[in-house]
This record gives structure tokens, C-alpha cells and sequence, in this order.
């Protein structure tokens, strides 16, 4: 009965995460990756069903792919983080806030947050054909 309650509250939590981190992509102050790790965690525990569709999902599975290999981030998720989370705050620390101490918080935020993403490792992609010999041990020509 425990292990089945359990896992029931896994199962939720997991699948609150997921949601969560789907608003942290159109939400730039909610971050999406802890979220998504979390939810891997909580479905790790509870249904392997879950947890292999989080990690093979075409959306959320490079991210928790990327994380767990030390990859970092793609340059390109970097870029659109970066723009939507400026235009965002921006939008809303010009037009929205009119409390001086609220446009600084936001404005603090968004440079912490930018901070963070640019110290962040820059994931490369991975190539297409690698070569199939070392180059560097090919002989020299002698002429």
C-alpha cells in the first residue's frame, strides 16, 4: 500500500515538473532544466514507461541528455533563452513595473540569469562523419 501511494506521488510530481518546465520555455525567469531533471528523477523511481519517454522526448530528452553527459547547453538555446528573456523583462521592467525597486529586482534577474547561461558550458554538436584515421599519424611526405 506505502510503495504504491509512493509511487502514485512520484508519478505526480514528475508529471508536474513536466509542466512546469514546459511554461519555463515561454516563461524565461522559470528555468526549465532543473525541472525536467527532477521530473527524470521522480519517473526514474516510478515508472520506467515515463522515464524512457522523458529521456527519448524530441523536446525535453537532449536537455536531461545534455546535463547528465556534461555536455552544457547549445549555442542555439543559449541565443533564444538569452532574447526571450530580455525581451520579456525587458517589456516588463519598461512597460508593466512601475515601482523603481520591482524594475531593479527584474532587471537584476535577468542579469543573473544571463550571467548564468553565458558561464554555462556551450554544448558542440556532435560530427556527422568522424574521420576514419587519425590524420596527425599519417606519414609525412618526404620530398
Amino acid at each position: 500500500m506505502m510503495k504504491r501511494l509512493s509511487r502514485t506521488l512520484l508519478m505526480a510530481g514528475g508529471t508536474l515538473c513536466v509542466a512546469l518546465a514546459v511554461l519555463g520555455l515561454f516563461l524565461p525567469v522559470l528555468p526549465t532544466t532543473p525541472f525536467l531533471l527532477l521530473a527524470a528523477v521522480c519517473y526514474a523511481r516510478s515508472s520506467e514507461r515515463f522515464y524512457h519517454w522523458l529521456v527519448t522526448n524530441r523536446w525535453f530528452g537532449a536537455y536531461i541528455r545534455n546535463y547528465r553527459e556534461g555536455r552544457g547547453i547549445p549555442l542555439w538555446h543559449k541565443v533564444l533563452a538569452i532574447s526571450l528573456l530580455w525581451l520579456t523583462i525587458g517589456y516588463a521592467a519598461w512597460s508593466v513595473a512601475h515601482l523603481w525597486w520591482v524594475k531593479g529586482i527584474l532587471l537584476g534577474v535577468a542579469v543573473a540569469v544571463t550571467i548564468h547561461l553565458l558561464k554555462t558550458k556551450t554544448a558542440r554538436p556532435a560530427p556527422e562523419n568522424p574521420p576514419l584515421h587519425n590524420e596527425s599519424s599519417a606519414p609525412e611526405d618526404l620530398a
